[in-house]
């Protein structure tokens, strides 16, 4: 679908801290977050619809993740409380 206008607005809400840790990433890669969301748009335009696959976990993963989450206080998942101190941990 062509336009004659050379630029579009994308306007959309999500979690604070899901944009600041996706932005962290793409500036460490070198990207501006207009930049990805061509690049997610292009890939759309590309495969003729979203660019990786959509589905339901099945019961394997819901346990897995059940399981995880029962673990969370025994040190066997790691979490972070930033995309930077993530970065700082696999660093040493």
């Amino acid at each position: 679908m062509k336009t004659d206008t050379k630029t579009a607005t994308v306007r959309a809400r999500i979690e604070p801290g899901l944009k600041l840790n996706a932005e962290t990433i793409l500036n460490h890669l070198g990207l501006k977050p207009t930049e990805a969301i061509t690049m997610f748009y292009k890939q759309i335009e590309l495969n003729h619809g979203l660019p990786f696959q959509v589905k339901m976990p099945n019961a394997e993963t819901i346990q897995a993740f059940k399981e995880l989450e029962a673990d969370r206080g025994k040190n066997q998942l790691k979490t972070y409380g930033s995309v930077e101190d993530m970065f700082k941990d696999l660093e040493n």
